[in-house]
């Protein structure tokens, strides 16, 4: 995670653990519930990917079927340093495969430890959109694995059973936390400036991974506040409601109902992602939103996003974790999970590891 630095609800069981040695350590599956009509003019192709980003990928795509990058679609971002399988749809007006067999094509593109492999392809009448899928499936391997096992396993129970901090990955964050120095160069630029923002087309992208970058960092810290009182995944007086596996958001006043649901992870109580728009959060939840905000290293993030116009949404302080389940190989484990879109695995491994060691 990135600054600032996190609380944990309760002291990690493993104490090391090797991360990501090779890409297979670290697989990533795409859920997609799709009913495809086989016809129009989207390909949907499904791939695996190694030592790629998705960005990369969809640019290799569009330059195989030879069409423009806006007219390739993906759900999601996927790790480069992993092994990932996921869809993109390529608009194709006169239905027409690409000349140059995929496997031929990509050879001249795979650098030492990249691969591509398209898996299957069909035809379907709409465009690959950004969170069409509802859920990712990981397994991950921990090498040389440090700890007392009975411990390790009765804390993964646990966690399974209660879910842990939906923190935003240090993904989210780039390489020793690159994309927050950037974000802080962008605002105090846009922020100095008389003018209205207005990017160019060429900046859309590295913007966007600015704000999200300033705006995960916030909610961080709001998620850390809550963990440090004791109450990130306990309803108090004014929080706004997510319900599971939804979008939908709501407020209640905090009755045995509520408490009850919440227990059960039927809800999960949520925090704002900064930015422009009517808060809904009030009382105590309000006074310790209020409380993270008014940190003067926020100042210039806020002033920026707001300048920006970014509107602002709920994300659940709690991220619930679907069918985990694990098995010991000597002091390897592995870890079997599925978690819903927009949230991130590393949030896993943080609450029951102290130190991930990666070596790539």
């Amino acid at each position: 995670m990135t600054y600032p630095a996190p609380h944990r609800p309760f002291a990690p069981a493993i104490i090391s653990a090797d991360f990501k040695t090779y890409p297979a350590d670290f697989i990533v599956k795409e859920l997609m519930d799709v009913d495809f009509s086989g016809q129009g003019e989207h390909l949907w192709v499904h791939v695996c990917k190694v030592g790629m980003n998705t960005a990369f990928v969809a640019k290799l795509l569009a330059n195989w079927a030879n069409i423009c990058i806006r007219d390739v679609g993906y759900s999601g971002l996927k790790d480069r340093h992993a092994q990932t399988y996921q869809w993109f749809s390529l608009r194709l007006p006169k239905r027409g495969l690409p000349t140059t067999a995929f496997d031929e094509f990509i050879k001249e593109y795979l650098k030492e430890g990249e691969c591509l492999t398209l898996i299957a392809h069909h035809w379907h009448d709409k465009k690959l959109h950004r969170g069409t899928h509802k859920a990712n499936a990981f397994t991950i391997t921990l090498r040389q694995v440090t700890g007392e096992v009975s411990a390790i396993n009765a804390q993964l129970a646990h966690v399974g059973q209660m879910g842990v901090p939906n923190y935003v990955g240090k993904q989210r964050f780039g390489h020793d936390g690159d994309n927050i120095h950037q974000a802080k160069v962008f605002f105090e630029k846009i922020c100095s400036s008389g003018k209205p923002y207005k990017p160019f087309k060429k900046d859309t992208d590295k913007h966007s991974l600015y704000v999200s970058s300033a705006r995960s960092m916030i909610f961080n810290a709001l998620v850390s506040k809550r963990v440090q009182l004791g109450c990130w995944d306990k309803a108090i007086s004014g929080d706004v409601f997510n319900l599971d596996g939804t979008g939908s958001i709501f407020c209640a006043d905090i009755d045995d109902e509520i408490i009850r649901r919440v227990a059960e992870q039927d809800i999960h109580p949520t925090a704002p992602l900064f930015g422009v728009g009517e808060l809904k959060n009030s009382d105590e939840s309000l006074r310790i939103y209020q409380s993270v905000l008014a940190q003067d290293e926020f100042e210039l993030f806020k002033n920026g996003l707001l300048k920006v116009g970014v509107k602002l949404t709920q994300r659940p302080l709690r991220l619930r974790i679907y069918h985990l389940d694990w098995q010991w190989s000597d002091n390897n484990l592995t870890l079997h999970f599925e978690l819903p879109t927009g949230s991130f695995a590393t949030s896993v491994l943080f609450a029951v590891c102290e130190h991930l060691i990666q070596n790539r």
